[in-house]
């Protein structure tokens, strides 16, 4: 199974093909777009291991945005002892959605890919009837 550990927001993610992962919300993307991933620290599998220095030149890793969204709020509560003095704040992270569809070499040639996901159809199960 080959695994990529890509650089975005600040952050460093050991990603796989299909994954999908929550990362610091990209600017101006909408979601079901494509996303490149330029900044591969290092790709590799269980044999072979490439690591960049600092990123390997050549190799990326394609991404569909899922969604962009908030995360839970973060209650930030301050209080003093004694003083009357309290304060309360609150904090929801924005962030983006992604599925990892495919991660390139340096060669340029794909080391591992998604499968494809099919949206289940509406179909009507036919009732069986039993004879007896």
């Amino acid at each position: 199974m080959s695994y990529a550990v890509i650089q975005t927001g600040g952050k460093q993610y050991k990603v796989k093909s299909g994954e999908i992962l929550k990362i610091e919300k990209l600017p101006d993307s909408k979601s079901d777009t494509k996303i490149e991933f330029n900044e591969i620290l290092a790709y590799g599998d269980n044999k072979i291991i490439e690591v960049g220095s600092p990123i390997v030149q050549g190799a990326k890793v394609e991404a569909n945005l899922i969604k962009n969204s908030k995360n839970r709020t973060v209650l930030i509560f301050k209080k003093r002892r004694r003083q009357n003095s309290r304060r309360k704040n609150g904090h929801r992270q924005v962030y983006s959605m992604i599925r990892i569809n495919k991660i390139f070499s340096k060669d340029g040639k794909v080391l591992s890919e998604a499968e494809k996901i099919s949206k289940p159809s509406k179909k009507k199960e036919a009732k069986k009837e039993t004879s007896k």
